[in-house]
């Protein structure tokens, strides 16, 4: 078995791996293994968010702009969760611009697959609203 599908097979990213065998494998045909650099942006502020990324060994950076044009990080994604979480919010449109930090894998879904997906209500739509609370719980 090659490294690349291992990855496929026992997901690195937290997230991921936390999925019920069955979901994993409903999914795996969307996840798409990309490498990430830096600096690349996966999203600039005010833009739609078309793919989401669960980061492997990659960091990723979620920063705000303030007025007076600083900017200022507001949160760090690595592989314990997901880039794009306005997605599973209803919104597409992000506020933040996200950065990759430290170069590395990750898997890329297309966002209306995770949307049609999370909507399911099933074991990923809880999951991610966990996740989505400890974002929030980490930023209070």
């Amino acid at each position: 078995m090659s490294l690349d599908e291992n990855i496929f097979q026992q997901p690195s990213n937290k997230l991921l791996a936390a999925l019920p065998a069955s979901d994993y494998q409903r999914l795996l045909p969307h996840l798409k293994l990309v490498s990430l650099e830096v600096p690349q942006i996966l999203y600039e502020a005010g833009e739609l968010i078309t793919q989401v990324y669960f980061p492997n060994k990659a960091m990723v950076s979620i920063v705000t702009t303030m007025e007076d044009s600083s900017t200022v990080e507001v949160g760090i994604v690595s592989n314990e969760g997901m880039v794009g979480i306005p997605v599973i919010l209803g919104n597409r449109i992000t506020t933040t611009t996200s950065f990759v930090q430290i170069s590395g894998a990750a898997m890329q879904m297309n966002a209306d697959v995770l949307t049609a997906e999370f909507n399911r209500g099933e074991a990923l739509q809880n999951l991610l609203l966990c996740y989505v609370q400890a974002v929030y719980s980490e930023l209070a």
